[in-house]
Formats: structure tokens, C-alpha cells, sequence
């Protein structure tokens, strides 16, 4: 898998980068590929969200987006990842729904390294800890190849990702490691996750 590291990139741009390199990616062109950023504050908005009218707080930057899901908020101290990957190749990949519970996987076993209890909630897909929401997935397809991808929230600012409700939950259930009391720097993190990652994207 290709990892590219990529900083803090506008939403735009990283939107046009996605499509692109699934297109690439379709055609063979190019191997699967991992991008790890950052974006400046922006809530996208999915369609879920527009048909429910649903918007965040006026103060909140805004994106319409093509993939599942409602309301994500993107902003400083979130890793974003975005898994450009051709999928069905290894097992456990015949569902949409088995590709995020792989990508649930990545996160809560990159958390256990930290000694962190990531799990599953019925509430909504994701990772959760302590009962509130982390880790955001929301994916969108052409040719079972994947643009968009996760979010993990890291250090975010107090307050920004809790004042938004995103994809059907109430304001306050979405927050951060920090704000929980866990404290990981993104490079640590990113280096467990790229581990785990590894380990399961190896040929069948």
C-alpha cells in the first residue's frame, strides 16, 4: 500500500485528489493507497443530512459530500484518512458492511496499543470509547474502490466537534481522545495504525 503523508489540506482540494486517484486506482494504475491529512475546520455534509435539513451551528464552516452518513466535523488535532483501495481481494470484504467493520478493526486495535478500549456501538458505525464516538467512517464507491474514508479524534479543539451532531446523534456524543483523558501524539498513533494496517491488507 502506498502511504502518503500529506498535512493540513484544504477539503477541496483533498475531494479532487480522491477522485482522481480512485479513477487511477480502477484502471490498475496506481496500488491501493492510504492518504493521512488534516483539514482546516469544515463540517461535510452528507446526504443523509441534506435530506433531513440538518446543518451544524452557524459558526461552522460547510461542505456538501457525496459519501454516507450525515454531519462530520474535520478540523485541527483529527487524523483524516482516506483509503483509496480496491476491495474484494481478501476475505471479509463481500459487504459494504464488512469493509467498515475492517476499518472499526484498524482503529480499535491501533487503540489498544495505547492500552485504550475502542469498541463497536449499535448506535452508529464508528469506534467509541467511554461510550462516546471517536472515530467517524463514512465511504463512498465506484467499481468497489473506496474514496472518502475515516476520521480519529486525536487532540481536537474543546468544544468543536462536540458542538456538532453529526450523522443522527445528538450534540455532545462525538469527542476526542483528549477530552476523554487519553493523550497520543499523531505521529505515534499514525505509526500504530499504519502497523495494523499492514498486517491486514497483505495479499489473500
Amino acid at each position: 500500500m502506498d502511504v502518503q503523508r500529506l498535512g493540513v489540506v484544504p477539503y477541496e482540494q483533498a475531494r479532487t485528489m480522491m477522485r482522481q486517484l480512485q479513477q487511477e486506482r480502477i484502471h490498475d494504475r496506481i496500488p491501493d493507497t492510504l492518504l493521512l491529512l488534516e483539514h482546516p475546520e469544515v463540517v461535510t455534509v452528507g446526504p443523509r443530512a441534506r435530506k433531513d435539513g440538518l446543518l451544524p451551528p452557524p459558526d461552522y464552516p460547510v461542505e456538501p459530500v457525496d459519501r454516507g452518513g450525515g454531519l462530520t466535523w474535520h478540523g485541527p488535532g483529527q487524523l483524516v484518512c482516506y483509503p483509496i483501495v480496491k476491495w474484494g481481494a481478501r476475505p471479509g470484504e463481500a459487504s459494504v458492511a464488512d469493509i467498515i467493520n475492517t476499518i472499526e478493526g484498524w482503529v480499535i486495535e491501533a487503540l489498544a496499543v495505547f492500552g485504550i478500549q475502542g469498541n463497536r456501538d449499535e448506535r452508529m458505525q464508528g469506534v467509541w470509547v467511554d461510550g462516546r464516538k471517536i472515530c467517524s467512517i463514512g465511504l463512498s464507491f465506484l467499481r468497489w474502490t473506496s474514496r472518502h474514508g475515516f476520521t480519529v479524534n486525536l487532540n481536537t479543539p474543546p468544544g468543536r466537534v462536540e458542538g456538532v451532531a453529526g450523522c443522527g446523534l445528538t450534540a455532545d456524543t462525538t469527542t476526542s481522545l483528549a477530552q476523554l483523558g487519553h493523550h497520543v501524539d499523531r505521529e505515534t498513533f499514525e505509526h500504530a495504525l499504519l502497523e495494523v494496517v499492514e498486517q491486514h491488507m497483505s495479499p489473500a
